[in-house]
Formats: C-alpha cells, sequence, structure tokens
C-alpha cells in the first residue's frame, strides 16, 4: 500500500463529524503529520537516540498509540540493549494492520511485537522505555493520571518516558500566537484554509491539549523524579521523565 497525499479535508467534508484512525486516515498518515505537526520528523529520530541511551538489557519497550509504528522501528534500529524487545500498541485496526507490514519490511536489530488493544488495557511490565508519541492528548481527560500511574508502576529504576504531546497556553495572547504561527506552517505545506478549517472542526472534541503544567503535575504524582522538555516546535512539545 503506498502513501498518499493528504486530501481528506479537501474533499470530505463528512470527516468534520468526527476523527477517526480508519482506514482512509492511514491511507495519507505520513503525510498528514509531516505536514501537520511541525518538527514531527526530527522527533521520530530523536526517540530512537533516547531510546538507545535509555534502554536497559533483557528489557521492555513499549510505543503506546503506534500508530503506524514511527517511534517502534526508530528504536528498533536504535536500540543496542542485549534481549530488549518493543511492544506496540494501538486500538485501530487499520493502523496495526499498516504497522505490522512496516515492521516486516524496516524493522531494525530489536524486534517488534504489534498488538492490537486499548492502551489502557495494555500491562506495562519491566519496562526501561515507554513512548506516548502525541498519544495522551486523544485521551478522556479522567484517564490520562491512571494510564501514566500504570506506566510509573510498571517501570524499571532508571527507565524513562518519553512522550510527545500538543500542548495548551496559560496566557491567551501566547495561544493565540502560536495557533496563527501553527496555521502559517500548514499554509506553507499546502493547506488550503478550507482544509485548516475543516480538519480544525474534526479535532475539536477528539483531540484535547493540557498545559505543560498539568503534564508535570501528573508526573509528580504517578512519582516520576524529574522530566524535562528536550523540544519544542510552536504547540508541539516533547518530553522526558525519570523514574
Amino acid at each position: 500500500m503506498s502513501d498518499e497525499q493528504d486530501k481528506l479535508f479537501a474533499r470530505n467534508r463528512a470527516l468534520t463529524t468526527g476523527f477517526r484512525f480508519d482506514e482512509q486516515v492511514v491511507k495519507v498518515f505520513p503525510d498528514m503529520i509531516a505536514r501537520s505537526v511541525p518538527g514531527y520528523e526530527l522527533v521520530v529520530p530523536m526517540i530512537g537516540m533516547l531510546a538507545r541511551r535509555y534502554a536497559q538489557p533483557d528489557s521492555q519497550i513499549f510505543d503506546l498509540g503506534c500508530s503506524l509504528g514511527a517511534a517502534s522501528l526508530a528504536m528498533s534500529l536504535a536500540v543496542s540493549a542485549d534481549g530488549a524487545r518493543i511492544t506496540a500498541v494501538d486500538n485501530s485496526e487499520a493502523m496495526v494492520t499498516r504497522c505490522k507490514s512496516n515492521v516486516v519490511k524496516k524493522g531494525g536489530a530489536v524486534p517488534i511485537n504489534v498488538r492490537l488493544q486499548d492502551i489502557l488495557d495494555t500491562p506495562i511490565e519491566n519496562a526501561s522505555v515507554v513512548v506516548l508519541n502525541f498519544t495522551l492528548q486523544f485521551l478522556d481527560l479522567d484517564q490520562r493520571q491512571s494510564l501514566i500511574n500504570g506506566i510509573a508502576a510498571g517501570m524499571r529504576a532508571g527507565g524513562v518516558l518519553i512522550f510527545s504531546e500538543k500542548i495548551r497556553f496559560e496566557d491567551e495572547l501566547e495561544q493565540a500566537d502560536q495557533t496563527m504561527w501553527h496555521h502559517d506552517f500548514k499554509r506553507a505545506q499546502g493547506y488550503s484554509e478550507l482544509e485548516i478549517s475543516q480538519k480544525r472542526n474534526a479535532l475539536e472534541d477528539v483531540l484535547r491539549p493540557e498545559t505543560e503544567a498539568s503534564h508535570f503535575n501528573r508526573l509528580h504524582t504517578a512519582g516520576f523524579s524529574r522530566y524535562h522538555r528536550w523540544f519544542q516546535c510552536f504547540s508541539f512539545a516533547s518530553y522526558i521523565a525519570f523514574k
């Protein structure tokens, strides 16, 4: 299956009733995320680099909300810890089917087990690295703390959580600026005003960003000892938290 250019919101107004990670989205997902999330194509290989440093021998690495497996593949190619294994989890059947194909074609030395499962039902055990790459933002707000708690409880000492999110800003003027700059980025990638508007409407009740402070409070509650932002481009940021 070849990747297609993202024209979903130019030709299909029905998508504005809700955003789903179905077969239509899977076909255009690589193009969609590269043209919608500034810095995504840098974040993914850097996740591999960070996982290489913190993955421990004979441990589990989890990619929760793996979509097409980009982060899993980056870690599979980068990690050198003996006996490490990657579990890639997603609840979209279309994503998992394509992810399994990608793993066969592009996987590295570290084996990847792709699982069709809700990440809220995924037991985290013996983990040295856990990745949530633009995943948490799609969960209900009241589900997020329990997920992070479970990750922390199933993590080895010295393990890390790497997570990326679209964030919200407490200052209204900064929020307006960041939104404006993000839309400018989309225009520069060739999206029309109609596409920008329709995608924003489709995601409004699906993607719920939080402030950086909210994320840090959650990490503290779960028992992570320290946490840092290591990347940001406009309202898209990536963090690392240490157990």
